[in-house]
């Protein structure tokens, strides 16, 4: 008779957590909490009568469809945009694939409204062609320009997602199909997009929850989405019970994104193999190499080229006054004295959440892991109203203060945070700690002298994607930071939405200057 022994837990792992992580790690989720309790609270604070109005209104349902049609139609576009390029340079024989892959990861450094602006300087009297070449194209805006603006922005989530997957996938699958006699588009159909789903429904998550939660391209576009109308219904209206429900509304839509996926997720469709590594299999263009390399001239020329060209128009053939040029080092550092403490909060705030997570995982650190998520879930214009809420509620003397913007976009960059320090101090091994207790060490000097040395790398990443998020943010800093307190993001949008098209340049070309320097960095490290 044989007798199977469980593996035993490491006994960091056994034990029960001690308060000092409890503590704090339950704050950080009490603290995530608040967004929703005072969203609720004011949404619910209407009267009966009031509050039926409210929710059978029409215009309810008519920013649904243009909330879900313009969803829709991103996710198609950078489907369109992400799934041939992913393809070309993991399956083929084109050339340059670096350099590809590259263009094609650049444009996370274009915020949604940087190419709105783009688009918007194209038309018009004032526009890019009617000065250059005398043709007054129509101005792009509503529905349209906001498609484009935000998928020439995001389909690069989609693109990481697929190249990683296409990578991955075992190459036997397509062998056995072609030795079953199926052709490359059969193959394709039937091999290859059902095992790509699970990439596919993780970069339209990202790209979703995005497209239903920005305000800056769609404002700047003038399309009636949830989130312009919440702004507006803020701005211009005494009707704030109207803009809590529609901030409830949106969440429950972004939540509803996020519950698809999570069923999705369960089928486990990709096949990996149990095999060593291989060569993916490439496949000869030939006559297709100039339509592949056209194809990829049109993308890169929208989502890079595009901006970069309206930009250069601006200030070098139409450039505006020194003086805005002037303005741009100061509304930088503004933008940075919001960006640093952020990212150095929500770095402090992921330590306690992620060392009970992984040292001593229980229900309890479930719960904390998941409350963490509300930040990332929240549409940032709901984040926004629900702290404004929370200020006038509760915290006055925080309305319109630095500090509750930085808390504000702490929460909302939490679940960023997590990560890098998860992945580091799961690869941290616990025996270490061990040891240095069984030397005689306190909790605080092993932290310290054996933890936080190996957690250097992955909280410097940590703080770094935080600081890169907040510094292009938008909808959080515009209702939450000090009046005429102006950063980048607000100064390029306030301006273009006023038609001052060259004196948003100076400021459009630092957020985008800065965020593709911040984005070769980013690049550089991985391959380090």
């Amino acid at each position: 008779m044989s007798v199977v022994v469980a593996p035993q837990q490491p006994a960091m792992q056994r034990a029960r957590a001690p308060l000092y992580l409890l503590i704090p790690a339950t704050l950080v989720a009490v603290a995530m909490l608040i967004p929703l309790f005072y969203l609720f609270l004011r949404a619910f604070q209407a009267e009966p009568a009031q509050l039926a109005e409210i929710l059978w209104r029409q215009r309810n349902l008519d920013l649904l469809w243009n909330t879900l049609k313009l969803t829709g139609g991103v996710l198609i576009l950078t489907t369109l945009m992400a799934l041939p390029t992913a393809w070309l340079v993991t399956r083929t024989d084109i050339r340059f694939k670096k350099l590809i892959t590259l263009l094609a990861v650049i444009p996370l450094a274009v915020p949604g409204y940087v190419m709105a602006y783009a688009l918007m300087g194209l038309g018009g009297y004032y526009g890019v062609f009617a000065q250059l070449f005398g043709w007054q194209l129509p101005r792009i805006s509503g529905y349209w320009g906001a498609m484009m603006a935000l998928s020439f922005y995001t389909f690069s989530y989609l693109f990481l997602n697929l190249r990683s997957a296409l990578l991955g996938l075992d190459p036997s699958l397509e062998e056995s199909a072609q030795s079953l006699g199926y052709g490359p588009w059969a193959i394709f159909r039937h091999v290859l997009l059902p095992h790509l789903l699970p990439a596919l429904m993780a970069g339209w998550l990202v790209i979703g929850l995005y497209v239903m939660g920005d305000f800056g391209a769609v404002a700047l576009m003038r399309y009636e989405a949830f989130s312009y109308a919440i702004f507006n219904q803020y701005e211009n209206s005494f009707d704030r019970f109207y803009a809590a429900w529609l901030s409830l509304m949106l969440l429950a839509l972004a939540a509803s994104f996020v519950m698809m996926e999570m069923l999705i997720k369960r089928k486990r469709l990709a096949s990996l193999g149990s095999s060593a590594p291989r060569q993916q299999r490439q496949s000869r263009l030939g006559w297709l190499h100039l339509p592949a390399w056209l194809y990829l001239s049109a993308v890169f020329l929208s989502s890079i080229g595009l901006p970069v060209m309206i930009l250069a128009y601006w200030l070098i053939l139409a450039p505006p006054d020194l003086s805005f040029f002037l303005q741009v080092p100061t509304t930088f550092v503004r933008s940075a004295t919001i960006a640093i403490p952020a990212a150095l909060l929500t770095s402090l705030m992921a330590i306690p959440v992620v060392y009970l997570l992984v040292r001593y995982p229980s229900r309890w650190s479930s719960v904390i892991e998941r409350s963490t998520y509300v930040g990332y879930a929240l549409p940032p214009i709901t984040l926004a109203l629900a702290m404004v809420y929370f200020a006038l509620n509760t915290a006055y003397f925080l309305y319109q203060t630095l500090a509750m913007l930085v808390f504000a976009l702490s929460l909302a960059t939490l679940a960023l945070a997590m990560g890098p320090i998860r992945s580091h101090l799961l690869q941290t091994r616990v025996n270490l700690e061990e040891a240095a207790f069984s030397l005689g060490y306190g909790p605080m000097a092993t932290f310290y002298h054996v933890v936080f040395p190996r957690l250097k790398r992955s909280l410097l990443a940590s703080a770094t994607l935080v600081f890169l998020f907040c510094m292009k943010e938008l909808p959080i800093t515009m209702l939450l930071s000090p009046t005429n307190y102006t950063t980048l993001a607000v100064t390029v949008y306030t301006r273009t939405s006023e038609g001052m098209m060259a004196e948003a340049a100076p400021f459009a070309a630092a957020i985008l200057l800065f965020s593709t320097l911040s984005v070769g960095l980013v690049l550089n490290r991985e391959k380090a």
